[in-house]
């Protein structure tokens, strides 16, 4: 790519994310709009403070949402949010932290480095090529320092791995003693007439629900149960032992929360599930080949001169001074992520016909679906499309140049993975904190047949699927490319910082939180990570040999039996916690528990928690979810 194909695709980028920013910094400041951007306060009745009176400062752009988020501690996201949000916080900061390190390393000692190469200055010093390593001669001594940075870098981020690991681990135990088995409940109550007679129709509409439960139950009895222990180590011993000689006759788990439970799912057959695991891999199987066509037409796109061979009329573009630049430099990475912004909510609708019983295993499914999908599509098959076949056909007429081709078509990628970067963090960050189609459905909502009413917050929780696999994408690409083009890493760090502002002003003006899993996607971020570094070592081990230099090669065996050294002390020391209550916490906390004179209290709350929700007061005040229907849908 030349340099200005990225110039343009970064100022198009920063125009609009500028733009987008500062007219959210004015939305966010008009009362009008507080059911968007201040949802969560609302829904908790905390107070909020905007200005009615028609002032001019109301109307100009400011910096105040952002310094408040960075004065966020992360104490307080564990209080007010859970654990969940502050690991999903904590996905930023390794992104911030890890890449301000490599960004370092990379401006001020690999740049210069493949800059000039050797005594001579690069030829292509108008090519963003000339700052990756394929601008660096075949068996050139240069590439030991290359090797170097490469250990310190991945020894970097396995350090930040095991930091993390150790503290989510404490704070999983913590946030497992403060926990009560369930939540309290608490109902307002009034003397007046009105609160007398809905509590009688609450009443009413209790034992219809009741009957109307009974009545389908007896026709067909469910072979799932929620029960409940007097004691957590009782609970802990039943659900992690095996209580049958035949481990498929009767199956034991740790219940998910309360308000995590899919009530629906639970009528699935256990015989079933596998039949939808096979439905779910298909269905994912023929997105994943659907995909394929157009991201092999978008490097089409991104690859203009073979794109005028294949469709001569392109040649037009290049009759409007700029056109060109913005075509191959900004297009390509906005049709990309286009299409893979639909992702997400196919595989959470896959996820859901997979019969988890609760929200968070359905998510974290999800999760792990949309992770895999990108890599294999979104990054390798741009990979392979964009540069390696077109090298590869260059081979048929020189074979002997086959090594260089493959060895410049790792490097060949990182000027669109640069606009994707940009692209996705400017432009998707900056929407994301905007809400566009929320604000266009508030003001339609507000100015047609909602008009003169109360206005309801419009209340979401994170959505987890959507976010953190885009995010793990984003430090994947960071790390294959830290050292084959440095370039990259400045981007990144703007694209962690701005998305880590815009996220904690989400979750604290924006998200609540639905369930809660204390921490159990950390083990799910920490397998992609793991993942990026493996990539990164494999793909150096090819690189430094298609340089000719084999020596590199043999020399990064070692730091990837390291790694893969590093995984497995942590799926033995700190995996199991996050899917294991130890016997020695549990009789910790009973005691704790008999101390305070809470054992009864918690048994009484675990029964009421875990009713069915056929047989639960109704509440007026509340529209009803999926989450309160009956068990079984009457035929």
């Amino acid at each position: 790519m030349k340099a200005e194909n990225l110039l343009a695709s970064a100022s198009i980028n920063i125009g609009v994310a500028m733009f987008i920013l500062s007219l959210f910094s004015i939305l966010k400041k008009q009362p009008s709009n507080a059911p968007i951007y201040y949802p969560r306060p609302i829904s908790l009745n905390h107070h909020i403070f905007l200005d009615e009176r028609f002032t001019f400062s109301r109307f100009l752009p400011s910096l105040e949402w952002v310094r408040r988020a960075s004065r966020v501690s992360e104490g307080q996201i564990l209080q007010q949010c859970g654990l969940d949000v502050l690991v999903f916080i904590r996905l930023f900061k390794f992104g911030i932290n890890f890449f301000t390190v490599s960004c370092v390393v990379g401006v001020l000692v690999l740049l210069p480095l493949n800059y000039i190469d050797g005594d001579r200055l690069s030829s292509q010093f108008h090519s963003v090529n000339s700052f990756t390593i394929s601008n660096i001669k075949g068996g050139s001594n240069r590439l030991w320092v290359h090797l170097s940075c490469l250990y310190f870098i991945s020894c970097y981020g396995l350090y930040l791995l095991y930091k993390i690991h150790g503290k989510s681990i404490r704070e999983t135990i913590e946030k497992l003693t403060q926990q009560s088995l369930t939540n309290r409940y608490t109902r307002r109550s009034d003397s007046s007439k009105i609160e007398i007679l809905k509590e009688m129709l609450q009443d009413v509409c209790r034992k219809i629900r009741h009957i109307r439960g009974e009545a389908m139950l007896s026709e067909k009895e469910l072979p799932v149960a929620f029960v409940t222990f007097r004691s957590r180590l009782g609970a802990a011993l039943a659900a992690q032992s095996q209580q049958h000689s035949n481990p498929l006759v009767w199956i034991t788990g740790i219940a998910p929360e309360p308000r995590d439970v899919l009530w629906s799912n639970l009528a699935i057959p256990y015989r079933h599930l596998p039949l939808h695991e096979i439905v779910v891999f298909l269905l994912a199987s023929l997105l994943t080949i659907f995909f394929a066509i157009p991201v092999t037409a978008i490097q089409g796109i991104a690859k203009f001169e073979k794109l005028r061979k294949w469709f001569p009329p392109a040649m037009a573009v290049q009759l409007i001074p700029g056109l060109r630049s913005i075509v191959t430099g900004y297009l390509p990475s906005v049709i990309l992520n286009f299409f893979i912004y639909i992702v997400p909510f196919c595989m959470i609708a896959m996820a859901q016909m997979a019969g988890y019983i609760s929200r968070s295993k359905k998510d974290i499914k999800a999760c792990n679906m949309v992770f895999y999908f990108l890599v294999g599509n979104a990054f390798f098959l741009s990979l392979l499309s964009g540069s390696l076949l077109d090298q590869i056909g260059e081979s048929f007429t020189h074979p002997k140049d086959f090594p260089g081709h493959l060895a410049s078509a790792v490097s060949a990628q990182a000027d669109f993975f640069m606009t994707y970067i940009l692209t996705n963090g400017l432009f998707g960050f900056s929407l994301e904190i905007l809400q566009p189609g929320l604000f266009m459905w508030n003001y339609i909502k507000s100015h047609t047949w909602h008009r003169g009413k109360r206005k309801t917050a419009y209340l979401n929780s994170i959505p987890y699927y959507r976010i953190i696999p885009f995010v793990a994408l984003s430090i994947l690409i960071g790390m294959v490319y830290a050292i084959i083009s440095p370039l990259l890493l400045p981007f990144l760090v703007g694209y962690f910082l701005l998305g880590y502002v815009v996220f904690i002003n989400q979750i604290e003006d924006v998200y609540i939180t639905y369930y809660e899993t204390c921490g159990q996607y950390w083990p799910c971020i920490y397998q992609y990570i793991l993942v990026a570094l493996i990539l990164m070592q494999i793909t150096m081990v090819g690189v430094f040999g298609l340089k000719s230099k084999p020596s590199a090669s043999i020399s990064t065996i070692p730091l990837l039996l390291l790694t893969f050294s590093f995984n497995e002390y942590c799926k033995r020391r700190f995996v199991p916690t996050f899917h294991k209550y130890s016997m020695q916490d549990a009789k910790k906390n009973d005691e704790l528990d008999e101390q305070n004179g809470l054992m009864e209290a918690n048994l009484q709350n675990a029964l009421d928690a875990y009713c069915p929700p056929c047989l639960r007061p109704v509440d007026f005040e509340v529209v009803e979810s999926c989450s309160t229907q009956p068990l079984i849908s009457p035929k």
